[in-house]
């Protein structure tokens, strides 16, 4: 067992001489990441992308309708998962500025498995097809801009309008909104 012990501390000073830098640790998050990145089914509406190709806890999902009354649109969302996930849901934010009453205008996202629902068992594929369903079925009981949840509620025709011209990069009530329009 002590030569074992003498046989490390040589290799670790040897690695140290020669610059070598011990490999990182893989993280229990980084490998259900990995897990739940492989499992991903994304069909032909979704692609992933890694801006650092290391750092599999940063990336962003960019999303593209096909039906619905945001169809063909280009949404990008950022995902940012803690070294405690799956313990705590990821991150998760528009980076487009749009007109959708689950989506506040800083990109803040309102789906109950990213707060209070959330549960260790959920995976990535769960927060994504629950995104996927905000696009599908805006949800008008539990805004985030309240003033979207109102028009769907009240005027789905209004509401259908103030999406396009948001879509569009127009305004609704003095609100410009980002072009999303493939």
């Amino acid at each position: 067992m002590l030569k074992i012990w003498s046989m490390k501390q040589q290799q670790q000073k040897s690695d140290a001489a020669s610059g070598q830098s011990k490999k990182k640790k893989v993280t229990a998050a980084q490998l259900r990441v990995q897990k739940d990145l492989s499992e991903l089914s994304l069909g032909t509406t979704m692609t992933t992308h890694f801006p650092n190709p290391d750092d599999i806890l940063n990336f962003t999902l960019t999303l593209t309708p096909d039906e619905g009354l945001y169809k063909s649109g280009i949404f990008t969302f950022t995902f940012a998962i803690s070294q405690n996930f799956p313990h705590e849901p990821p991150k998760v934010k528009c980076k487009e500025k749009i007109y959708h009453p689950n989506i506040d205008l800083e990109g803040n996202v309102c789906l109950n498995i990213l707060r209070e629902d959330w549960k260790p068992v959920l995976n990535l594929n769960a927060v994504i097809v629950g995104l996927q369903f905000l696009f599908l079925e805006p949800n008008a009981q539990d805004p985030l801009n309240k003033d979207a949840a109102n028009d769907l509620q009240q005027d789905r025709d209004r509401f259908r309008r103030n999406v396009r011209s948001a879509m569009g990069g127009g305004s609704v009530r003095g609100e410009s909104f980002d072009r999303v329009m493939k």
